[in-house]
């Protein structure tokens, strides 16, 4: 693999990462009320759509392997360009439903030998 696509591959896994320990134990009323934790989700969803769209401009047949890559490139892009409408409803189903799956298919593709990164030492 491209060393530049999986660069871009593993600052979206990171991302992800990022939203997970920033949302443990983080019940839907907490992260609303907490401006916060919204900027620092919004900022991680931005690198993780900007980081995958890289990756794809890089190498276009990740599109068959990243599960809705077009979705969260636009999520990303939804983020930056009309940031007075961003649905923190929207970001927190995504954080909920959408991320592990996410992670899992990065993970097959950056270590398709492992699948489970608890096995990796690489970060």
């Amino acid at each position: 693999m491209d060393f530049k696509v999986l660069k871009c591959l593993l600052d979206a896994l990171r991302a992800i990462e990022a939203i997970q320990r920033f949302t443990s134990d983080v019940v839907l009323d907490d992260y609303l009320s907490n401006e916060i934790l919204q900027a620092a989700i919004e900022r991680k969803f931005e690198i993780l759509g900007e980081a995958l769209k890289q990756a794809a401009d890089q190498n276009p047949d990740l599109a068959r392997s990243i599960p809705d890559l077009r979705a969260i490139i636009g999520t990303r892009n939804r983020i930056i360009h009309s940031y007075d409408a961003v649905d923190q409803l929207i970001l927190w189903d995504a954080v909920s439903h959408d991320l592990y799956p996410l992670k899992a298919s990065l993970e097959a593709i950056i270590r398709p030998d492992c699948g489970d990164r608890s096995n990796s030492t690489a970060h």
